[in-house]
């Protein structure tokens, strides 16, 4: 019976989707950058959401949903800083924004991915 231990090392890699903890989100903002924050459900994480500046659609750039831990759980979102003052389009499924929001310089926009923004479902209005 001889067991192999080499089996037996738990090294975790996975350090790209470490939740970061409380605090510890440093944002390049000031001036004339902003940053913003997208807040989704547990369902996107892991995903990556794309946005772009609203009048350049095709300047698009993508930032992976991280789980972040709170008081009282866990948040999921997506942090994008160094972003130019002005407005920018976040971009779910589908030929259309989901949204448009407005980032100022020094300051954070935030935005909270709507509950039944579902791939492959038109959004209805309730």
């Amino acid at each position: 019976m001889s067991h192999d231990h080499h089996h037996h090392h738990h090294q975790h890699h996975h350090h790209t989707l470490a939740p970061s903890g409380q605090g510890t989100v440093m944002l390049n903002i000031g001036g004339p950058i902003g940053a913003l924050i997208i807040h989704t459900t547990a369902r996107e994480h892991g995903h990556e959401i794309e946005i772009s500046p609203a009048d350049r659609p095709e300047q698009r750039q993508h930032a992976a949903v991280r789980a972040r831990y709170v008081r009282g759980g866990v948040t999921y979102c997506v942090v994008i800083d160094s972003l130019a003052e002005g407005r920018y389009s976040i971009w779910a499924d589908g030929p259309d924004p989901l949204a448009e929001v407005a980032v100022r310089g020094g300051a954070v926009a935030e935005f909270t991915w709507p509950e039944h923004a579902v791939p492959g479902r038109t959004l209805l209005a309730v």
